[in-house]
């Protein structure tokens, strides 16, 4: 008989192993399986109501109840530079694309397996691995360009609306599907509840590989549209789409294939006709061939049509000379230059864990004659650093910083190191120096914060605070900021906006109810004044729908159930 301690660690162990399962299988429940009424259909898609069956609004909501469940259970990663680096890359993209005035917003999981999304609201997920396992930033970027036009042509949106309108909202189903797998235990039920996921999750997974050819084929011809109006490489979809698609032959005899190849099927024909559309592309004239359900359509497009060659964006400042006039995104086309130095940090910020990673860069360093690159040599340095050692840290970033006096990457993790090896005066006086360099930069800004919230005390609270209030106005959707602004707040002795400051982060963070309870708390203080009560009252108004429709649907907050 095993122990209470035991039963308690595999409970847990079911638990974890159960929740990605669970949140996955919801996920496609909701958005994937729509698709297969579409497989069913013969009649010709001849137009869409989903605009009227969800606005753009509501499908902005959708889309950020979705990002905030997934930061709630983990799944996220936060980085201020990987962030940056991401949603600059794709709003280039998105600026470019069919739709450029949609909003866009990407982000970046922690999941090493390849894949990436499009769900409602433009929102684009990208794991880890996919960049991990891509060569170079046009070949993220393709994949990105192929996701917004997913986006733009209202793939997802026309799947949603062939769904039943009394459904449960997107989000709810999802979370049901979370609760379920805390609430699994250790006995024979709990192991009928996996073996029926599981069976389940097969029909469903296989209903999400099931896209229509046409959709495929159309994201895939406006998305290196997207890409080459951007600048980038029109050959990095192909070259991305076969190496994914040769990963899958040579592991035919394992279990394990890349997600991004079962959510977006590739095959030769796939293939081919993306190295023919990129060969177009280079040509004076482009043959666009997509395959609709009433047959095959056909577009050809002249790329030195300013339509193609310049992005779609707000022209030129009609008060200023005509010599004095050029393209905003002259300044802004092509690979960034950074994409070496993101995919270092993503490797270090998505291990599991310290061993692991040092184990990684050594098999690195073993395959590679030449030893470890800089970027490498950057990553193997913010391992240190995270495994405690910023002494070590230290050193080899000054010397990397000696050769690239202008990288942020590198110039940031040294004041980290700095500062977390005693040395807060030189850290301090580094950042003050990349603040004046990088004016408004997030990265900068939030990595400035964390180490004087690190260094603790009044002083370094009121700097801190100082520091973001600026960028307070344009944050409201970033818990990152949040998190920060409320720590300084506390240690500035500002603890009205440190409790307003943590009630944000925690809705962001997915955990509404907590949010309205610190709130209502915070409206009782007498110091309260007319103009913050008021605030404190608007938020607990929009908070308040969700929490008692995520109670209504039985879904309560573990951390308040174990208080």
């Amino acid at each position: 008989m095993s122990s209470p301690q035991h039963s308690d660690s595999t409970t847990a162990s079911r638990s974890t192993r159960l929740r990605p399962l669970l949140l996955s299988a919801a996920l496609t429940l909701a958005l994937a399986a729509p698709w297969a009424s579409a497989q069913d259909s013969k009649l010709p898609d001849i137009g869409s109501s989903a605009g009227e069956l969800l606005t753009p609004a509501r499908q902005a909501e959708y889309g950020g109840m979705m990002l905030r469940e997934l930061r709630n259970y983990g799944y996220l990663l936060d980085d201020p530079l990987v962030d940056d680096w991401l949603q600059t890359m794709g709003a280039r993209l998105g600026s470019n694309s069919a739709q450029p005035r949609q909003s866009y917003t990407f982000f970046m999981l922690r999941d090493r397996q390849i894949n990436a999304f499009a769900t409602l609201g433009g929102y684009v997920g990208v794991n880890a691995g996919l960049v991990l396992t891509a060569e170079r930033e046009d070949e993220v970027a393709a994949v990105l360009s192929h996701e917004i036009a997913h986006v733009t042509q209202q793939h997802v949106l026309r799947g949603v609306e062939r769904a039943q309108r009394d459904q449960i909202p997107i989000l709810l189903g999802m979370l049901a599907a979370v609760v379920a797998a805390q609430q699994a235990d250790g006995n024979s039920s709990g192991d009928a509840t996996m073996a029926a996921i599981t069976s389940g999750m097969g029909l469903m997974q296989q209903r999400q590989i099931n896209y229509t050819r046409s959709n495929e084929s159309e994201a895939d011809r406006l998305g290196i549209r997207t890409l080459a109006r951007s600048g980038y490489d029109v050959d990095a979809m192909a070259g991305f789409f076969e190496r994914m698609s040769a990963s899958m032959r040579g592991n035919a005899g394992g279990y394990s294939v890349p997600d991004f190849l079962q959510t977006h099927p590739v095959n030769t024909t796939r293939i081919s006709e993306a190295k023919a559309r990129a060969e177009q592309m280079k040509k004076d004239t482009v043959l666009l061939t997509t395959e609709v359900p009433g047959g095959v359509r056909q577009e050809r497009v002249n790329p030195t049509d300013p339509a193609l060659s310049e992005p779609v964006v707000q022209r030129n400042n009609p008060l200023l000379p005509a010599s004095m006039q050029f393209s905003v995104n002259a300044l802004s086309r092509g690979a960034s230059g950074q994409f070496d130095w993101a995919r270092e940090r993503l490797r270090v910020l998505s291990a599991d864990t310290p061993a692991d990673l040092a184990t990684e860069y050594q098999n690195l360093q073993r395959a590679q004659k030449n030893g470890l690159t800089e970027p490498q040599r950057y990553g193997l340095a913010l391992a240190r650093l995270r495994n405690s050692n910023p002494t070590e840290a230290r050193r080899d970033l000054a010397a990397l910083l000696q050769d690239h006096p202008d990288n942020l990457w590198v110039a940031l993790a040294l004041g980290e190191a700095e500062s977390r090896s005693g040395q807060k005066a030189e850290a301090n006086a580094r950042f003050d120096t990349l603040l004046r360099q990088h004016p408004g930069s997030r990265p900068v800004a939030l990595t400035y914060a964390e180490i004087l919230n690190e260094q603790g005390g009044r002083e370094a609270g009121q700097r801190a605070q100082a520091m973001l209030r600026p960028l307070l106005a344009q944050s409201g959707n970033d818990p990152v900021f949040q998190q920060r602004y409320a720590r300084a707040s506390e240690l500035a002795g500002d603890t009205l906006r440190a409790s307003e400051a943590y009630a944000e982060a925690a809705f962001l963070n997915g955990r509404p109810e907590q949010a309205l309870i610190q709130l209502q708390a915070l409206k009782k203080r007498s110091d309260l004044d007319y103009v913050g009560r008021a605030r404190v009252d608007a938020r607990i108004e929009s908070i308040t729908p969700t929490v008692l429709e995520m109670r209504r649907q039985g879904i309560d907050d573990p951390e308040l159930e174990r208080r």
